[in-house]
């Protein structure tokens, strides 16, 4: 039987870095939730990064993952997920290192998916990375801040859609499960939570994600702009434009990811 969550994080002197991004959730109902949430476990291997002390790695195993791979950077966390691993053997395999430097498409057996209370500082970045490859993900259950959730949600011509919100909607069917307090955390962060799931879909509107990624950044790196002006940087944004079949005067803002898909595969011509 595992001690309460509270106890490892005294006995190992865990206290949260603000340097890691580190926010730990100890609420054993949300957790439950989350895990609930993220689907069918029992097949294929669950994917958590940042997991700390371990409160979500406790809440997956016992909702029947068959088999857990944790992603830890703090080195300091590595005991307490090793009685983690010892309570449910087998099942938990934990890797120290830096998820970002970790190729997560190719861990452990498919179906695969990743469910994180992920670190604030990389949760973005981490997110990217994933899409590059997302078909080798089944599902991603994901906590961010809740600016970072609503800007993954937010529809065209919406105060909060952007490069964030094209790039997971072209490759995803992205919807956000609920909201945490600040006070659900320990420590509080200043900012609250949102739960965020992102479900991979056939690619309809095929372009080139690096080239996806540069259309992307040029239009909304000068939002206020239209885009014959903020495509500049990529060549004749006008020629662009007309093959991609976008009005010229149009803002990023007012297009879909559709849109921005035509301007990438007009890019490589």
């Amino acid at each position: 039987m595992l001690p309460p969550l509270k106890d490892i994080v005294a006995r190992y002197d865990l206290l949260a870095r603000k340097s890691l991004g580190q926010h730990f959730l100890f609420d054993l109902n949300l957790t439950g939730k989350i895990a609930r949430m993220a689907g069918d476990l029992t097949q294929g291997t669950t994917i958590e990064v940042g997991p700390g002390p371990g409160g979500l790695t406790r809440a997956l195993l016992d909702a029947g993952a068959s088999q857990v791979i944790a992603i830890e950077k703090d080195e300091r966390c590595l005991e307490a997920l090793a009685e983690v691993a010892l309570a449910y053997p087998g099942r938990l395999e934990v890797l120290a290192g830096d998820a970002m430097q970790i190729d997560a498409s190719s861990l452990g057996t498919t179906p695969r998916r990743i469910v994180s209370n992920l670190p604030y500082n990389v949760g973005t970045p981490l997110l990217i990375g994933w899409l590059r490859n997302i078909h080798a993900f089944e599902s991603l259950t994901l906590m961010f801040q809740r600016e970072v959730a609503d800007r993954l949600i937010a529809p065209v011509r919406s105060p909060a859609y952007g490069r964030l919100s094209v790039l997971a909607q072209w490759q995803c069917e992205v919807k956000k499960l609920f909201d945490l307090p600040p006070s659900a955390f320990t420590p509080p962060p200043k900012v609250s939570s949102s739960v965020v799931r992102l479900v991979p879909r056939p690619l309809v509107d095929k372009a080139d994600f690096a080239l996806f990624e540069r259309v992307t950044a040029a239009a909304f790196g000068q939002r206020r702009k239209m885009l014959r002006s903020s495509l500049k940087s990529l060549g004749n944004s006008e020629k662009l434009l007309a093959e991609a079949g976008i009005t010229p005067t149009a803002r990023a803002e007012e297009i879909g990811y559709s849109g921005f898909a035509a301007l990438a595969r007009a890019l490589v011509h």
